[in-house]
């Protein structure tokens, strides 16, 4: 019998919707760790389970208390030590054990969390056991001791020799021609993964970024969905003249893609790439019309490429756990969010973020073009991100967007469809309608926080500004008070203009002009946070776009880290020819949107709209072209 420390206990703070999350040490301490070992167990009533860890400083103690309190209740621990997240879905799929991972995934380096699943890597979401897992270890924490169960044992299991194996047979890579890509493993789980696979990978060569496993991430955070935490990767690849870029996230479960020019290739555009390709294999072996799960806020690219290649787009709630369970009931091929999660049926319907890098991999190595052509045809369409607005009451603000968007198709004799899967979607869109009527949006509340999360898409670039800030406008109020926008989202690379430049707040009082033709574009300047799957991060310092990325490596050894290059030194730039002092260097940013200029041969790129301007006699020519 293990005593712990009595006392009422209250874990609703770290318990979430999908997996456990809070700050190591004082939320999640050894002694909650040790009473969640517990009733895991007595809540699965499966006498075995997988536990693995990531690299965060907590994790091996909080992994090792976990894993005593399964056994005291009769299991059977196999203690897998340093694995990413999909090597434990993998582990927990080929050998049918339940599985528990701990890992903050792209969260800051104080927080530690646990991520379950149920034999088989099936999920357990609030409403599939983690409340009742909840409620028993406080139970057990009330009770102040854990009572032993004869026949618990702890082993050990190496499970990364098996995991390799296993991506590289679903997705295997072709020979061809040679690629040289960077990988930014933001000093996480992708560190432990990467390396042994790139020795695989023949004609590849694999240039690390922070490749050494380091818990309090001290180049950046793992967390591509800010830009921000792309800088050194997008710098590395024009350095480099790398073919390809690829970033994880914390426990590599995420992969983000950076093409040949440093511009982040949208979620939703490898989503379209990887369905295309897993329905066309689905196909060939017999299947008719196999099905692609996709989340509402996926592009509708997604869905045009899914029923062009044959397949059937299946639209889901977005969610972890709702997703995995709605692929299992249609038996779908694939899976894609926008937040770069990918699933895969023959995966136990897990995500994987190597599974994704391997399918962008196998599909440049069979094109004759560079990345940037092999993603166009998937990214046709201008998207806002995902905007985060802080209201008082959501559904209230709900139903006055509701309200705006009717009575201007009203007055404007327009159709619009909507839905309300996980909150509201709206579609203005014809095919015989001109592209600047084209248009649609997702107004979805946060699980948590009292905010309202908003995405648009539309045919081209004006009408998704028009619409995004009109929206804004009406969500939160009038506008007129709003600070400049923070140009992030859900969606890296998505090239939309920064919501703060140029234009004017939609006015108050004045007539609804959503979709309608002939509109300016409306720029307005509302803030719109940056957003991650399930939790909100802190938004970027107002001047984050004046922070000059990386260069990265002049010439870096395959598999090694690159060291920071100090902005102090930057002056005559070799690839871009800027001789301009180092101030002023670090201060400049793309008059279109904001967004940071990298350096590229005779150019300035701008990594967020990739526009590129001239250098002449060593200055930059800041004047946009279109």
């Amino acid at each position: 019998m293990t005593e712990l420390a009595p006392g009422p206990a209250d874990l609703s703070g770290i318990v979430k919707a999908y997996d456990v999350r809070g700050v190591a040490g004082s939320e999640l301490t050894v002694e909650v760790a040790r009473a969640l070992g517990a009733a895991v167990i007595d809540h699965l009533g499966e006498d075995a389970i997988i536990v693995a860890h990531d690299m965060r400083i907590s994790s091996p103690q909080l992994a090792s208390a976990f894993a005593e309190g399964a056994v005291l209740r009769g299991a059977v621990v196999a203690f897998s030590g340093l694995s990413s997240t999909d090597q434990l879905y993998c582990a927990s799929g080929m050998h049918r054990a339940a599985g528990a991972m701990f890992t903050a995934s792209h969260n800051p380096a104080p927080d530690n969390g646990i991520k379950l699943c149920r034999s088989g890597a099936r999920p357990i979401s609030r409403s599939t056991g983690l409340a009742e897992i909840q409620a028993r270890a406080e139970a057990y924490l009330d009770a102040g001791e854990i009572p032993a169960v004869p026949g618990g044992r702890r082993e050990e299991l190496d499970t990364l020799e098996e995991y390799l194996a296993t991506v590289l047979a679903l997705v295997p890579v072709p020979a061809g021609r040679p690629l040289r890509v960077v990988v930014d493993a933001a000093n996480a789980m992708a560190g432990h993964t990467v390396p042994p696979l790139a020795e695989r990978l023949d004609g590849i060569e694999i240039i690390g970024l922070f490749l050494e496993l380091d818990g309090t991430f001290p180049n950046h955070e793992a967390n591509p969905l800010d830009p921000a935490n792309l800088r050194d990767l997008q710098a590395a690849v024009l350095a480099e003249g790398a073919d390809l870029g690829l970033a994880f996230d914390g426990d590599a479960d995420r992969c983000f893609v950076v093409d040949e020019t440093g511009r982040a290739v949208p979620a939703s555009a490898i989503t379209a790439l990887i369905a295309e390709r897993e329905i066309a294999r689905a196909r060939a072996a017999g299947e008719d019309r196999p099905a692609v799960v996709a989340n509402l806020v996926s592009s509708r690219h997604v869905e045009e490429t899914v029923v062009a290649a044959g397949g059937r787009r299946v639209r889901s709630q977005v969610g972890h756990s709702l997703i995995k369970a709605l692929m299992a009931q249609e038996n779908a091929v694939f899976g894609g969010e926008h937040s770069a999660h990918y699933y895969f049926r023959d995966f136990f319907f897990a995500d994987s973020g190597m599974l994704a890098a391997l399918h962008v991999l196998a599909a440049l190595r069979e094109s004759d073009g560079p990345a940037s052509a092999l993603v166009a045809r998937h990214d046709p369409y201008a998207a806002s991100g995902e905007i985060n607005s802080s209201v008082a009451d959501p559904a209230a603000s709900r139903e006055a967007v509701r309200a705006h968007v009717q009575a201007a198709a009203e007055a404007e004799g327009r159709r619009l469809e909507i839905d309300e899967l996980d909150g509201m979607t709206v579609t203005s869109w014809e095919d015989a309608a001109p592209p600047e009527e084209r248009w649609w949006f997702s107004l979805r509340s946060s699980n948590t926080e009292p905010l309202l999360r908003l995405n648009v898409e539309a045919a081209c670039e004006r009408t998704m500004e028009r619409v995004r800030d009109e929206l804004l406008a009406v969500i939160r109020g009038d506008g007129a008070d709003a600070p400049r926008p923070v140009n992030a989202g859900a969606d890296p690379g998505t090239g939309a203009a920064d919501p703060g430049t140029g234009g004017a707040e939609p006015t108050a009082g004045v007539a609804p002009r959503i979709g309608g033709a002939g509109s300016g574009s409306g720029s307005g300047s509302a803030d719109a946070e940056l957003a991650t799957a399930g939790r909100e991060v802190p938004i970027p310092p107002a001047d984050a776009a004046d922070v000059p990325a990386s260069s990265g490596p002049a010439s870096a050894e395959p598999v090694a880290p690159a060291a920071r290059q100090d902005s102090s030194t930057v002056g005559t730039m070799d690839g871009s020819g800027i001789d301009i002092p180092a101030w002023v260097r670090e201060r400049i940013v793309c008059p279109s949107c904001h967004g940071t200029l990298l350096d590229a041969p005779g150019a300035l790129r701008c990594a967020d709209c990739g526009r590129s301007y001239g250098v002449e006699d060593g200055i930059p020519v800041l004047i946009p072209q279109d």
